[in-house]
């Protein structure tokens, strides 16, 4: 190595190096900040399953079909957890006499929960019909150590698959070969 060269080398190499991680980190930061999709749950949920609901109390409106639940009301339906301050349910065609759930509309410090992922929001649409689940305000994912924030979470029971939009922000922590 000449001397005009001497100390060069390396900087070159750690330069390119670092261009490269730029980049590698920079195609997913560009599509998360267009959105992101995210798997959610598991294959296995039924969305014919019963729907359970408790709360601290329940009003019944036959005439426009619906029911209001509110008090830590906590929704079950197999392994997926909806909790909220208030849920209004919505009732397909023959109202609440029917029986028959069309969505389930939570309000007040949504929590979703389904297997080992979890989700937060303002409130939060349950289409049961659908198998779809729309997140609002505030939304904050975790999955293990991962968490995403952003404005809307769709999540799509059937494909167990969901999607993160509106000033998505996550951190993306690398690999590490240290014990």
């Amino acid at each position: 190595m000449s001397p005009s060269n001497r100390g060069k080398g390396p900087v070159v190499s750690i330069r390119g190096r670092l261009l490269a991680f730029a980049l590698v980190l920079a195609v997913p930061a560009a599509a998360w900040a267009q959105g992101a999709q995210i798997a959610f749950g598991s294959l296995d949920h039924d969305a014919s399953l019963p729907v359970e609901v408790t709360a601290e109390s329940l009003s019944v409106d036959q005439g426009d079909g619906t029911a209001v639940f509110s008090g830590d009301v906590v929704v079950g339906q197999g392994t997926l957890r909806l909790s909220a301050a208030r849920v209004l349910v919505v009732y397909g065609s023959g109202g609440a006499s029917s029986g028959k759930i069309s969505r389930l509309e939570a309000s007040g410090s949504v929590v979703l929960v389904l297997g080992e992922d979890a989700a937060q929001a303002q409130g939060a649409v349950y289409s049961i019909d659908t198998a779809t689940i729309v997140m609002t305000g505030d939304v904050l994912l975790t999955q293990g150590d991962n968490a995403v924030e952003g404005q809307r979470l769709t999540v799509d029971l059937n494909r167990g698959t969901g999607a993160m939009e509106g000033r998505v922000r996550t951190v993306l922590t690398p690999a590490s070969d240290k014990p």
